[in-house]
């Protein structure tokens, strides 16, 4: 199967953005009102992690590296799972196949919207920022206006990024779609194809997170337009929640303070020693990978990410706002049981 084919591609015309999203809408939601309460679970003897190979999930990528969970979590086996984007890794979690997880707020929202509430907490954060917009050289993109009319690649059909981008599209620069001057295209693809189709001319420009907005512009002669960042107020904005299936936390509470104290240690000893900190992810996603980052572009895509575990709710909420504006959840939900507090 082509690059192009397996990447899903998804258009939809400026002039009428919402009516497009809305008709992959069902594609993207998961079922709502049929799931019920967990059921209660017995404690856990294995504690399985799901995270990404990507500088905002640093936490778990030096964790898994250093043994800083398996530490932690002595008594219990610790399994690990590795996913590309964030809707895959909340099937998993839905599925029962992962208990903890880093991900992005988008699918964060998504699922617990989905489950009523009823499945998914987020128990701290994790990362902010650390996402770029790149374009490819000759794609006439000079500004963010550029975009209207041209093809880009997201990692994933509903994940973090890709409501960043049809949000921007079809809702920020919607004042100037009389001069779009064609359609955009939003194409779906894991970030190493997005790295190829950007180096071959397939796409125009890539929303995507470090390392990968680093790695286009070093390994495919990229050109990054702009952070994400400058497009929030204040310049931060969460990019990692960890999350817990709820039946998990409830029966294992002990467990998940265990946790948390390894990740909140982590995320002090990232700040405190970035040279370090940044060796030691990269040769965890080389591991997962089969490829580290050369120096410089270590250096670069580090620089972009901030490591935190303030959750940053808020503009976890924002982001579900911004998903329900471009017609990919129905509806807003009760927030009021999604962060769990009081866990350290």
């Amino acid at each position: 199967m082509s690059t192009s084919s397996r990447a899903g591609k998804v258009f939809f015309n400026l002039a009428v953005p919402l009516f497009a999203l809305a008709a992959l809408a069902g594609a993207f939601a998961l079922r709502r009102n049929d799931r019920p309460a967990p059921i209660p679970e017995a404690p856990a003897r294995v504690v399985r992690i799901g995270y990404f190979p990507n500088f905002t999930h640093a936490q778990a990528v030096a964790g898994a590296e250093r043994g800083d969970f398996v530490k932690a979590l002595d008594g219990v086996k610790v399994e690990f799972k590795t996913f590309n984007a964030g809707p895959s890794l909340i099937e998993a979690l839905f599925a029962g196949e992962i208990d903890l997880g880093y991900v992005g707020p988008s699918p964060t929202v998504n699922a617990y919207s989905k489950s009523n509430g009823e499945e998914i907490r987020v128990i701290a954060g994790s990362a902010a920022n650390g996402v770029a917009v790149v374009v490819r050289p000759g794609a006439n993109i000079e500004k963010p206006e550029d975009l209207l009319g041209k093809k880009i690649a997201t990692p994933q059909y509903g994940n973090t990024q890709d409501v960043a981008a049809r949000f921007f599209i079809t809702q920020t620069l919607k004042g100037k779609l009389a001069d779009a001057g064609g359609d955009t295209t939003i194409v779906n693809a894991e970030n190493p194809d997005i790295l190829t189709l950007l180096r071959k001319g397939d796409i125009d420009a890539a929303w995507v997170p470090e390392p990968w907005g680093t790695r286009l512009v070093a390994e495919a002669g990229g050109k990054i337009l702009f952070e994400e960042k400058d497009q929030w107020p204040g310049g931060r904005f969460t990019i990692t929640n960890v999350i817990a299936r709820r039946g998990f936390l409830e029966a294992n509470k002990d467990l998940v303070k265990r946790f948390l104290k390894a990740h909140d240690d982590l995320t002090a000893w990232l700040n405190a020693n970035p040279e370090e900190g940044a060796k030691v992810v990269n040769e965890g996603i080389k591991r997962i990978t089969g490829k580290a980052l050369p120096p410089e572009t270590l250096r670069q895509a580090w620089s972009r990410v901030v490591f935190t575990t303030d959750p940053l709710i808020e503009t976890t909420k924002e982001q579900a706002k911004r998903a329900h504006a471009i017609g990919l959840a129905k509806t807003l939900p009760d927030f009021s049981r999604l962060l769990v507090e009081g866990l350290r």
